[in-house]
């Protein structure tokens, strides 16, 4: 059959905003056989779904948005783990790239994995009040920790509306507070080089100093002035210029050698995902992207970061528990721009407004490390239905 009489398969999917992000969830009972393990054809199925690779960078062809914050997929399943209600497994799909990374999580994402859960029903029913909260206790594969969802329920049903404003989402929901317990990698040291800040040297770009920490998502965190920018740049001071991103580009995957996560200086195109980079600085007034005031006093410090490539448009979440967990620990270059000292919460600006972040950090004969960092996010099923892919991608 050629391939423009080929058929369509239905995959049964519930599209979700969780978070500043939007992805295609699935029930890992309705994908297709070929795509309820992972590999090549779960990878050919998911890249469909979104439109990806598309070198038009717009994803028309498919469900994705045209940003790294809107090409996501997720997959739950009944959890492998005890004491675990369902198994989280995330994919960061790339816009223009054959690409799906399966390396990290998505922090926003996870405020949606505890309603989709209990929708789904992969939620135990005796776990879920007829009114109060419930608490979804995720696996989360990718990165092999637990993420606890505080999920509010009316009625024995997920209440999605409510009056928390998320700086990034234009309309109020309720509120869901995230656990994300001893978000650092338990494997190594949280600070993969030993240091809280070290000196980054990347050819024919400069020295910089840097904090690297492997909490939420490995992050590489650098100081705005270091870099020629004020700590109060949107997306488009930034995302129009392709010197500024190539240098980024440049920094991350250097700094990614340095954390140990990948061998060579090539290996980095492969990994768009890990690690994130980010800069910040002292407080400073100025207008998020919807022109909202946002005031020095109103924030400890500012935080800017990348995905994929880009600059992202709020923050990701698993940037935000990395930025909790470096604010906590004095002596970082995010502790440092908060003020320094000890501290459990912190507010930081970013380019749709400000968030707060909170964690629990002390200091063992291991090192450093953090028991819990804790956000709220909202989340919301929009649509749900079938996604329609040809059926010759198999």
């Amino acid at each position: 059959m050629s391939s423009h009489q080929t058929n369509q398969i239905k995959v049964a999917a519930t599209y979700m905003r969780g978070g500043t992000s939007k992805g295609v969830f699935f029930n890992i009972s309705d994908l297709p056989p070929e795509a309820k393990v992972p590999g090549k054809e779960r990878d050919a199925l998911l890249l469909r779904v979104i439109g990806s690779p598309d070198p038009y960078a717009k994803q028309i062809d498919g469900m994705g948005g045209a940003t790294s914050s809107t090409s996501k997929v997720v997959i739950l399943s009944p959890s492998t783990q005890p004491d675990h209600d369902v198994d989280y497994l995330f994919g960061q799909i790339s816009i223009d790239k054959a690409l799906v990374d399966w390396s990290g999580n998505c922090g926003n994402l996870s405020a949606a994995v505890g309603p989709f859960a209990i929708h789904t029903g992969l939620m135990p029913s005796e776990r879920i009040p007829k009114n109060g909260t419930a608490a979804v206790r995720v696996w989360q594969a990718n990165i092999k920790k637990t993420i606890v969802i505080h999920v509010p329920i009316r009625d024995g049903l997920v209440q999605e509306t409510g009056d928390f404003e998320l700086d990034g989402v234009t309309f109020p929901a309720a509120e869901i507070p995230v656990d994300f317990m001893s978000p650092a990698d338990g494997k190594s040291n949280m600070f993969p080089t030993g240091n809280l800040i070290d000196d980054l040297d990347v050819p024919e770009v400069g020295t910089f100093n840097a904090t690297f920490i492997n909490a939420g998502i490995p992050t590489i965190f650098m100081q705005a002035d270091s870099l020629g920018y004020t700590g109060t740049e949107l997306q488009d001071d930034i995302n129009n210029d392709l010197n500024a991103l190539d240098k980024f580009e440049k920094i991350r995957a250097y700094g990614a050698l340095k954390m140990g996560l990948i061998s060579n200086i090539e290996e980095a195109e492969n990994h768009q995902h890990t690690p994130k980079i980010a800069f910040v600085s002292k407080p400073k007034s100025y207008h998020a992207s919807n022109g909202k005031y946002i005031s020095e006093n109103d924030v400890d410090l500012l935080v800017r970061a990348l995905s994929m490539g880009k600059l992202h448009h709020a923050m990701m979440g698993t940037a935000a528990v990395a930025i909790a967990s470096a604010a906590c620990i004095p002596g970082t270059l995010v502790n440092l721009a908060a003020g320094g000292g000890e501290k459990h919460s912190i507010t930081f600006g970013h380019p749709s407004g400000v968030l707060k972040v909170g964690a629990i950090a002390s200091h063992n004969e291991k090192g450093w490390v953090v028991e819990k960092a804790v956000m709220s996010r909202s989340a919301r099923i929009i649509m749900e239905g079938f996604v329609r892919v040809p059926s010759n991608i198999f």
